[in-house]
């Protein structure tokens, strides 16, 4: 048992260390951009971002959802060692999510400025917004392939592969912001919308330098002919797909749909508390990453656990999960707490705007730990095909708490901007409870069934 204990903990932290170390990197080259944009463009410039991206998350939150049950569909499968099965699911999602891109870039490319009017974007940073935000939409199906693929990748067990071109990515990004946004070696300056085509371009290399490297490494998730064939809309399998993935995305776009209500809430106190408010959640994506990685190697683990017949193994799987949450992520909490305002320093130079983000970090920071709990056992529940009740549960205190806490709070109380950001610990909190008691009381009585069967 003890020997199962060690191997266990030993997998979880050799898949979850280039996991982890994929969602630094991608936070320090999104950190890097910021830095960039916030010192040669301004501050208005880091509002257009900042006031565009609950918009954006809103409409890719479907694609993710597809990608985030497939993962777990492929990972089933290749438990079972079923990979004729696993090249038809990869073959069907990309069919499933080029179908999705091409209708979500749309949407976006025609309705961006009137949404971002009607979230109540300051007129000063409208244009430049919209501006940032079609580029990216139109160029959605690169983004989304790509996030798909990596997800595919993940479901076998390797997560270094991801890792390894998520690095090429990010240095192309960066090599090629500042040539696109001041016109270096002879190309035009593109401000802002420069910083949106050095994001697509980057995207495109990788992706297309990642099909060649799986290719020419055999990987068993290559891009090969039998997972060409497949490349179409299959009813059966479409259908297990979206029984994962709808609940998942309905979740995100209800997180994203708070996003947008709480940016409103924020915008009514002006450029600068955008501006705080858009730093803040990119170093909040670090705080968050431990407990966000922990949550994948738990899926993964524990579809791959149910792929192979060894149900037994998910509490086991779930309580290491929680244990490396807790850990790291409690360290992560205290060091951003200790460097707040040299960290803010970084990104910002107006002291109102520090201000603001320094108390959005102390009062909130530490309830990303209770964020991270809930998003272990809801991992576990989702790897096993329960979505429905942790979804329901979730959007249920976002709409019913942290959005109307937001509200009344900085609009009846003396607290004013800072009691928009005491919403997210009490969300966070009230969320634990319910999804725990849900977890211990119906779940875990929950009979476990393979969703993809071996072929032994």
């Amino acid at each position: 048992m003890q020997n199962n204990q060690t191997t266990l903990t030993k997998s979880m932290i050799f898949f979850l260390l280039p996991v982890a170390f994929s969602s630094v990197i991608q936070s320090l080259g999104q950190i890097i951009s910021t830095i960039i944009v916030g010192q040669t463009l301004g501050e208005d410039s880091l509002a257009a971002i900042s006031a565009f991206f609950p918009l954006f998350f809103l409409l890719i939150s479907f694609a993710i959802g597809v990608g985030s049950g497939s993962s777990i569909l492929v990972g089933q499968a290749f438990g079972a060692k079923n990979i004729e099965k696993m090249k038809e699911i990869v073959g069907v999602t990309i069919g499933l999510t080029l179908l999705i891109s091409v209708v979500v870039a749309l949407v976006g490319g025609i309705f961006t400025e009137d949404i971002l009017k009607l979230m109540g974007t300051p007129e000063n940073i409208l244009e430049e917004s919209a501006s940032y935000a079609k580029i990216l939409f139109v160029t959605l199906p690169i983004m989304f392939l790509y996030m798909c693929y990596t997800t595919f990748i993940r479901g076998t067990g390797d997560s270094k592969t991801p890792l390894i071109f998520l690095i090429v990515s990010i240095v192309f990004n960066v090599v090629l912001l500042p040539i696109l946004m001041f016109g270096w070696l002879g190309l035009p300056a593109l401000g802002l919308d420069g910083a949106a085509y050095a994001s697509v371009l980057s995207n495109l290399i990788t992706f297309i330098s990642l099909l060649l490297y799986l290719s020419k490494t055999d990987h068993i998730i290559k891009l090969d002919k039998e997972t060409i064939k497949n490349i179409r809309i299959k009813g059966e399998l479409v259908k297990s797909l979206l029984k994962l993935a709808i609940p998942s995305s309905i979740s995100m776009i209800a997180i994203s749909m708070a996003g947008i209500a709480v940016i409103y809430f924020v915008n009514s106190y002006g450029s600068n508390a955008t501006a705080s408010y858009g730093i803040v959640n990119q170093i909040a994506s670090y705080v968050q990453i431990p407990g966000m990685s922990v949550s994948i190697a738990i899926s993964v683990f524990v579809a791959q656990a149910i792929g192979s017949g060894k149900q037994e193994n998910i509490e086991e799987i779930t309580k290491l999960g929680l244990k490396l949450s807790y850990l790291f992520g409690g360290i992560l909490v205290i060091v951003v707490y200790l460097f707040a305002e040299p960290i803010l320093r970084v990104f910002l130079t107006s002291p109102e705007t520090i201000t603001m983000a320094k108390g959005l970090m102390f009062i909130s920071f530490w309830s990303y730990l209770l964020l991270a709990h809930v998003q272990a056992i809801s991992a576990t529940m989702r790897a096993t095909g329960t979505v429905l009740w942790p979804t329901v549960i979730l959007i249920s205190t976002i709409w019913l708490i942290e959005v109307p806490a937001a509200y009344l709070l900085s609009t009846h109380t003396s607290l004013g901007i800072y009691g928009i950001w005491l919403a997210y610990p009490l969300s966070f909190g009230v969320n634990l409870g319910i999804q725990y008691l849900y977890y211990k009381l119906v779940w875990k009585k929950k009979t476990i069934t393979a969703l993809v069967t071996s072929t032994r």
